[in-house]
């Protein structure tokens, strides 16, 4: 019997995994994965320096055990070069590999934005494990002191002032590094929150000494060498790999940095969807049993767009539905389609799943209301706004601080 064949181990992927074990332990399922496997919670990459943990201390599962608990045959290090949907198979470069379903769980990808200069190359995203693990070897270093001149601690410039730059500006303040945040928005999260719970988000995070360039955006980095920085003898310009980033942004304003972070935002992985001929808006199309539209393959996590997922008015209709890149959409996604898969169709429904911002600065839990659906934001009191239509129902939250122990009684509101 050829197996069920998962592409990728992420969440999505082990979770799926995971689920459907329970309801079949026979049969055969294989995983290939271009990391490691090793199974970790990507939410922890952004609290990681405050914790002052590496990213061996985030594994929370080895590969090789997860996969001989689950039963699964692991192809980890192996890139899949293409998929047959006619003949059911998918090409690696250790061979070709039959199956029975198929499941996309290709994640996403960093969005990257231009940038000029010799040092754009050393510009860092994070969207993964390893990704981390690049990021956590070079901020860290061999040098004891920051690259930049009169500067003790060392200085990491974030790109973007979205959910995943504002977590990681906490964690790196918190973590002892200065922060600095670039944005071309008027204030942090300004696409998700209401005005004054982004504002109170802003002055949390100056009180740890975040720094913000709001309305400009990054144009050049550019390496600067110790010796053109420090007078001769000064420590850091002994170390090899010592240097300063200097950062140009659109206002003219120049910023001396040791390492550069983007977060400008995730665009789901669809390349080998694409080249195999499937289905494709923003991420991988999926009906409401996570089929996409070739016969026995299947997708979810942050690739997919899910048709059960509520789309901008107005959108093509050819591609309904959006992309969820959270957590609780990916475990109600992974018990959906392991039913499935286990030989009981069952359709996804999602429920009212809001997203908790892990910003301890001041602590943030939202539910944001449909893409592109009408209505007003409303605080009806501190720490708590309310998203109301045009018929005057909630369709929506913001909880601050102390107020998010409230998740459950806004939940039912909104959903009432």
């Amino acid at each position: 019997m050829n197996p069920i064949i998962i592409i990728g181990a992420g969440l999505a992927g082990w979770t799926t995994a995971r689920e459907l074990r329970k309801l079949d332990t026979t049969t055969p399922v294989m995983m290939i994965t271009a990391d490691s496997g090793d199974f970790y919670a990507k939410p922890s990459l952004s609290n990681a320096f405050a914790q002052k943990r590496g990213p061996d201390q985030l594994v929370t599962t080895p590969a090789a055990k997860m996969a001989a608990t689950l039963n699964v045959n692991l192809l980890a290090n192996t890139s899949v070069q293409t998929i047959d949907p006619i003949a059911q198979t998918v090409a690696t470069p250790d061979g070709t590999y039959g199956y029975r379903h198929l499941v996309l769980a290709t994640g996403a990808q960093p969005i990257r934005v231009p940038v000029s200069g010799d040092g754009a190359a050393l510009v860092r995203s994070i969207n993964s494990l390893d990704d981390f693990r690049v990021f956590h070897t070079n901020l860290l270093g061999t040098q004891t002191h920051s690259a930049v001149p009169d500067r003790p601690q060392k200085h990491v410039l974030i790109m973007g002032a979205g959910l995943i730059g504002c977590e990681f500006a906490n964690d790196l303040a918190l973590g002892g590094y200065a922060v600095s945040v670039v944005d071309p928005s008027p204030r942090p999260l300004a696409a998700l929150l209401p005005q004054q719970a982004a504002e109170e988000l802003q002055h949390a995070l100056s009180a740890l000494g975040v720094q913000w360039h709001f309305g400009a955006t990054v144009q050049s980095v550019e390496r600067v060498p110790p010796e053109m920085l420090h007078p001769p003898g000064y420590a850091a310009s002994t170390e090899p790999n010592a240097h300063a980033l200097r950062v140009t942004l659109s206002n003219g304003t120049v910023a001396l940095a040791d390492s550069v972070l983007s977060a400008i935002g995730l665009r789901a992985d669809a390349t080998l969807a694409q080249a195999a001929g499937l289905r494709c808006g923003r991420g991988i199309l999926v009906d409401s049993q996570l089929r996409t539209s070739a016969p026995h393959i299947f997708a979810l996590g942050d690739g997919a767009q899910y048709a059960s997922a509520p789309g901008a008015p107005g959108q093509d209709a050819a591609t309904p539905g959006s992309t969820l890149p959270y957590v609780m959409p990916i475990m109600n996604a992974a018990r959906a389609l392991a039913a499935t898969l286990a030989g009981t169709p069952t359709e996804l429904a999602f429920p009212l799943m809001p997203v908790a911002i892990k910003t301890p600065a001041l602590p943030i839990t939202i539910s944001p209301p449909a893409p592109g659906l009408q209505g007003q934001w409303y605080g009806d009191e501190p720490g708590l706004w309310k998203f109301v239509d045009a018929n005057n129902m909630q369709r929506g939250f913001t909880l601050t601080g102390t107020h998010t122990s409230r998740r459950m009684e806004q939940v039912k509101l909104t959903q009432a």
